[in-house]
């Protein structure tokens, strides 16, 4: 074969693999308007914070517990346990600025502090003054800074795989990578399904329960108009924390506390969830050995469980 014809044949193989990464892996944001015929429903509620609409679902009755979702999350995290605490409770959740159906705020200030004030933004405009609070990683962060601003409202707290201490291990590969110039601007157009498998691998520690129904949706909301840029602004952000600073707020926390952790956490390990226990005086730690970074999710029944037995409670945990 000639060096001419080689060219040509190279050129030719080139131009097919280019055709099959934009047919593939490039993906234009989708409108929330689109994304709302699939993940709204009869239950879904929108209420104006801050010029965004707010997704929201409000069900079931009883004593109001608010649940809220981690990093890159939705409020579809936690619907397991919403099946089945909405039986006794009357259960709140919601997606975050930045993510799911809500989508980037107009600040683009997606600090703890910013996130605490929407929360009480938030319940403010649901109009609720008593409830418990759960959160899991970002989500437990801005639940426990919440309970120390407004601790009379917090009946009980539950921290599930929290954030807010450092955790003695380099970012995950995601963060790494919304902080590289070229990567970072490329991921605003490339986000293909496999960086989503990889990351969700990455929290859970069974991969088998990791369904194309999950992947599809986180994929799908990472791709709502705006989250990506939104999750490149957060990750921007500089969350190195003092850490005697961190542990005093903690001690400072008098809220009943329940801390539920996946042993096989890889992103927060185990040590921060030991840590948190030490330092929030009225708390107890539950561990989960077949859980990674998000139980509730993997692991819906065990956690659960570990939730209603604490819920039952009437004495503050010793």
């Amino acid at each position: 074969m000639s060096k001419k014809r080689k060219k040509r044949y190279l050129g030719l193989l080139i131009l097919i693999v280019l055709i099959w990464v934009i047919k593939e892996g490039s993906y234009f944001d989708i409108p929330a308007e689109e994304l709302k015929k699939k993940y709204a429903n009869e239950k879904s509620k929108f209420v104006q914070i801050d010029g965004m609409q707010v997704h929201y679902r409000d069900e079931g009755q009883g004593m109001p517990i608010v649940l809220v979702h981690g990093t890159a999350a939705s409020l579809h995290t936690w619907d397991d346990w919403t099946s089945e605490l909405t039986k006794t409770n009357r259960v709140i959740r919601m997606d975050l600025p930045a993510f799911g159906l809500t989508g980037p705020n107009e600040t683009r200030d997606y600090s703890i502090k910013s996130y605490t004030q929407f929360m009480d933004d938030f319940i403010t405009k649901i109009e609720i003054d008593s409830f418990h609070l759960a959160g899991n990683s970002l989500g437990g962060n801005i639940a426990w800074n919440y309970a120390l601003e407004h601790p009379h409202k917090v009946q009980k707290l539950v921290l599930v795989d929290a954030s807010g201490l450092p955790t003695g291990k380099p970012k995950p590969w995601i963060f790494k990578m919304a902080n590289i110039p070229v990567l970072n601007t490329g991921f605003l157009y490339y986000t293909p399904k496999f960086l989503i498998e990889k990351n969700i691998k990455e929290v859970y520690a069974d991969d088998s329960k990791i369904t194309d129904e999950l992947l599809t949706r986180y994929h799908k909301m990472a791709l709502r108009e705006g989250n990506r840029q939104a999750f490149v602004d957060r990750a921007k952000l500089d969350f190195k924390q003092d850490s005697l600073s961190t542990i005093e707020r903690l001690k400072s926390i008098q809220n009943p506390t329940l801390i539920i952790w996946g042993e096989q956490d890889d992103w927060i390990p185990l040590t921060c969830g030991k840590a948190m226990n030490e330092n929030i005086p009225n708390s107890t730690l539950k561990v989960l050995k077949n859980s990674g970074h998000v139980p509730m999710e993997e692991n819906p029944k065990e956690s659960l469980q570990i939730l209603e037995n604490f819920l039952r409670q009437t004495d503050h945990l010793n």
